[in-house]
């Protein structure tokens, strides 16, 4: 067979996208694992073009492939994604030793320049590239928000949800593979079932995956904060299944920096929704992302960004300096008021806030009793998650191997199964654990 490799930069919707593509081509391909350093036919890079650090990283990595083809290591270059999607009139002619180009928001072009015709019936499989245990979900494609920063519109066209009976049919399909986690992702997650149902249908969603036999898990990413479904928070309150974590990126928390962004809310309306998260689902931990030096953020909406952040405690925050992107109302018609050394202060120092904040957080967990997943085996030390864990994004609980528990256990037969752990120490990314239960 010939040898097939991917490169899939971005978000984890893009990975979706990979695996999706994958499991329409594995019956004429040997997929070599990514970042495996061997002769491949075909190398197919999936590239972001989301903010100017991402498109540098995949126009690094396409300018790095071609140079593998020159060398014979890789037989043919192709591309598609967000980054082909937005500069597809100008790639072409700068790079032209790639094979072909595709866009982001039709997949059957790249099925068919691999060789395979795209089959109706894949379309709800996946070749997955994350462990075998987890899996993300992709519920719905594009967005009709219109973030006065943000490009995703225009890249990954209008909001579209996936039915939910195909998304049940995919969970199904995954848990049949092993998958025991499912992670819920969308450009908007809480948008979901507005087009085709006309009412937002998230917390069904929840419902119906959460009766999928094998599912042990399920956690959501990306969630708009206006007009928030409360329904989800009873989900997350009462679904043993549903984790008491939530992705919820809110940028900011002053008014006028908000209504500069086009987010459709206000500070009023975002202290009063993590209240009522706090409030309806005890215990839940709140993920989110704050944009500094956006145009017209002076020093009292920082200090104020700031203060919110101390006084809401995220047990996890990120956060990205503004860069103006082409084609954005931010860049056509908000001046970029905000210098970089200003921006990079803002950022450094709101960080240093959250790592305060995380360390307490993680603290107050240490002699906890909690079940956590196992996602690795290395080093004779477990690589584990509890629900309040993301992969990929958030710190990690360490197990260290204990021959006195696991005598006659295989550690790595415990990669993807539940154990029972107590937190013993910590520090403001990860938690170091102790074996109770195997």
């Amino acid at each position: 067979m010939k040898k097939l490799q991917t490169l899939t930069l971005g978000c984890s919707k893009n990975k979706v996208d990979t695996e999706h593509i994958l499991s329409q081509v594995e019956s004429i391909y040997e997929v070599i694992p990514e970042g495996e350093d061997i002769p491949v036919d075909v190398l197919l890079i999936n590239t972001c073009g989301f903010i100017g650090d991402a498109k540098e990283e995949s126009v690094q990595a396409i300018l790095e492939a071609v140079e593998r083809k020159s060398r014979g290591e890789v037989g043919k270059v192709i591309v598609f994604g967000c980054l082909s999607q937005r500069y597809g009139h100008e790639l072409p002619g700068l790079i032209p030793e790639v094979d072909e180009w595709f866009g982001a928001r039709d997949f059957d072009p790249v099925i068919k320049a691999l060789g395979a015709e795209p089959s109706e019936e894949k379309a709800v499989e996946r070749h997955l590239t994350t462990p075998s245990h987890y899996a993300y979900l992709k519920i719905s494609e594009g967005c009709d928000r219109r973030c006065s920063y943000c490009a995703i519109p225009f890249i990954r066209g209008a909001h579209k949800s996936v039915p939910m009976e195909k998304l049940v049919a995919e969970a199904e399909h995954l848990a049949a593979k092993g998958v025991r986690e499912l992670i819920i992702i969308a450009q908007d997650t809480t948008y979901y079932g507005l087009d085709i149902y006309r009412r937002r249908a998230l917390a069904e969603l929840l419902q119906k995956l959460s009766e999928v036999e094998g599912i042990e898990w399920i956690r959501i990413h990306y969630s708009y904060p206006a007009a928030f479904p409360e329904d989800v928070l009873d989900q997350m309150a009462n679904n043993p299944k549903v984790c008491r974590y939530m992705d919820i990126p809110l940028q900011h928390i002053s008014d006028k920096v908000l209504d500069n962004m086009h987010r459709n809310v206000d500070g009023a309306w975002t202290r009063e929704l993590i209240r009522k998260m706090r409030e309806r689902v005890p215990g839940v931990v709140l993920r989110t992302t704050m944009i500094v030096g956006h145009p017209g953020e002076g020093k009292r909406d920082f200090t104020e960004l700031l203060k919110f952040a101390e006084e809401a405690r995220f047990e996890r925050l990120g956060a990205f300096k503004y860069s103006e992107e082409e084609g954005t109302y931010g860049a056509e018609h908000l001046k970029d008021s905000v210098s970089a050394k200003v921006k990079q202060e803002r950022l450094d120092e709101l960080m240093t806030l959250q790592s305060g904040i995380s360390y307490e957080y993680n603290q107050s967990r240490v002699g906890s009793e909690i079940d956590v997943i196992v996602d690795d085996f290395t080093d004779g030390v477990f690589v584990c998650r509890s629900e309040f864990e993301s992969p990929e994004v958030d710190g990690e609980i360490l197990v260290k191997y204990d021959s006195s528990v696991m005598a006659d256990v295989d550690p790595y037969s415990l990669i993807g199964e539940f154990i029972k752990v107590r937190v013993v120490g910590a520090d403001e990314y990860d938690l170091i654990a102790e074996p109770l239960e195997i």
